[in-house]
């Protein structure tokens, strides 16, 4: 006979009762936040990145004018895609003959929202290197291509194409920055919230969410689980103290899968 103490998961809800703290920026947060109701969890919204306009919209401006220049455009993110060609379609339409690419296939599925199609991007990894190392980016020399992205961020993908032979401009539609102290909820959450995990979807999340913690609840969040899209997250994360880290696939549903996994195991 079972024992009657025992806990038994619901296979159709395996994160019954899980609290999880989603801190993708909160425009974007709506996606993983169903995903995780979906599977029973109760998604705690805790944006560490606010999305801001461009800082320096006259050189979007002019890179916007010369879009027919070029050769390939390359989408950095879905918040490229959605800021970048909101920026574009107020302006002029799209060229019809430029190639489009896109680091992942969640950019690759808001790109086709958008209605693109044929739109180079690596099944896999959502990251420079598996994009460069597709055929279509073997090939460059003599081309000119428009990287779309937000401010800063890394250099690998636009100096290994001008290695290649390519011209690289940038197109920065957006800027990322830490939420507005005044908007700072998570200290109260720690306190209140018993949370089973959290997720970081980049870098710079990471830094903004540790730095929203405060230094005296930065032994509580260390002891809980974070899922990480890239294994350069969970790097950064060990490296600052947090105890148990899982990189997952390179989107919302990897996420998922990933949180799944662990709690089930």
């Amino acid at each position: 006979m079972a024992d009657p103490s025992v806990h038994l998961v619901n296979p159709n809800r395996p994160l019954e009762g899980k609290r999880i703290l989603v801190t993708r920026p909160r425009e974007q947060s709506d996606r993983l936040a169903k995903l995780v109701e979906s599977a029973g969890g109760v998604p705690v919204i805790c944006p560490a990145i606010e999305i801001l306009g461009p800082s320096d919209p006259a050189t979007l401006d002019r890179r916007i004018e010369q879009l027919d220049s070029y050769d390939l455009a390359i989408f950095i993110s879905p918040t490229a895609a959605e800021w970048c060609l909101k920026s574009i379609l107020a302006r002029r339409e799209w060229p019809s003959d430029i190639a489009v690419a896109a680091v992942g296939q969640a950019t690759a599925r808001r790109l086709e929202t958008m209605g693109f199609r044929d739109i180079i991007s690596p099944e896999d990894q959502a990251d420079s290197e598996s994009l460069l190392k597709l055929s279509g980016m073997k090939k460059v020399a003599g081309k000119r291509i428009i990287i779309f992205r937000g401010e800063g961020g890394r250099e690998l993908l636009a100096d290994t194409l001008r290695k290649r032979g390519a011209e690289i401009d940038y197109a920065e539609c957006y800027h990322r920055a830490r939420p507005d102290s005044s908007n700072n909820t998570l200290p109260d959450i720690l306190r209140q919230t018993n949370l089973s995990a959290i997720t970081v979807t980049s870098s710079e999340g990471l830094v903004n969410l540790l730095e929203m913690a405060g230094s005296e609840n930065l032994q509580q969040i260390a002891s809980i689980p974070f899922f990480v899209l890239h294994e350069r997250i969970a790097i950064a994360a060990r490296n600052r103290g947090i105890h148990t880290v899982v990189t997952t696939k390179g989107s919302d549903s990897g996420l998922l899968d990933g949180m799944v996994k662990f709690f089930q195991s």
